[in-house]
């Protein structure tokens, strides 16, 4: 796992897409991105947070500083899978992302306080941020990911992310994969990032397509659809039931 990439600077903006908007976006970058070596796959998140939503209300403020941790897997994994646990900053516009690797039983026992972490930097700072906010897994979300990198600037990632889904039960990366819609059909979430400025065909691809950004967040979508909205962990179990 050597060649893993633990620390990232970058900025990430957001586009939510129509249909028609992201086969121009496909047609038109097609000749300057690549697709990633990992092509079309799933992606499934736990979001920590405090009793009270702490985390995601102070983020929906859009503060000038805000953090989260989440652990990340690709696919559903076992006990002995790796998955990312993943301590994501944002400070004035600029996202910093700093995550450990381990097997999923064992992040589940570290962030549980049952097991001490690896011992690095990346790990001591998991365990001040979880000394400071004592926040517990709070929601599952997982969604389905289609990846290019630049074809010039291999550290430009464009990304694209359909059936967006959550569930607040079972809120465990081995228990499945399923969960409550999060967008409307008919709607991608694109997703661009990059060390600095934008190339000049992505930013005049945006433009003539009128694709402006948006500040959606996936647990913040969540946080006001079935919190804020009304809709709890009965209404999200009962699409989990439907959908399973």
């Amino acid at each position: 796992m050597g060649n893993i990439q633990c620390c990232f600077k970058r900025y990430e903006k957001k586009y939510l897409l129509s249909q028609e908007q992201y086969a121009a976006m496909r047609a038109g970058m097609a000749a300057h991105t690549v697709p990633d070596e990992y092509g079309c796959y799933s992606i499934s998140n736990v979001y920590y947070d405090t009793p009270d939503y702490r985390l995601i209300r102070d983020s929906l403020e859009k503060p000038v500083y805000k953090e989260k941790l989440r652990v990340r897997s690709y696919g559903v994994p076992g006990d002995r899978d790796k998955v990312f646990v993943e301590l994501k900053k944002k400070y004035d516009g600029v996202v910093y992302k700093r995550r450990v690797v381990m097997p999923a039983q064992d992040a589940s026992l570290w962030l549980g306080g049952v097991r001490e972490g690896d011992g690095s930097q990346i790990s001591r700072e998991i365990d001040y941020f979880m000394r400071l906010y004592q926040p517990a897994p709070k929601v599952f979300i997982a969604y389905d990911r289609e990846a290019y990198a630049g074809a010039e600037d291999s550290e430009l990632r464009i990304t694209f992310d359909t059936n967006l889904r959550a569930r607040d039960v079972d809120v465990d990366l081995r228990l499945g994969d399923c969960g409550a819609p999060l967008l409307p059909d008919g709607l991608t979430l694109m997703e661009i990032k990059i060390p600095g400025v934008a190339p000049m065909w992505l930013a005049r691809l945006l433009s003539e397509n009128s694709i402006y950004t948006t500040s959606f967040s996936k647990y913040g979508a969540y946080y006001q659809n079935f919190v804020l909205g009304g809709k709890r962990a009965a209404a999200i179990q009962k699409e989990v039931l439907l959908s399973a």
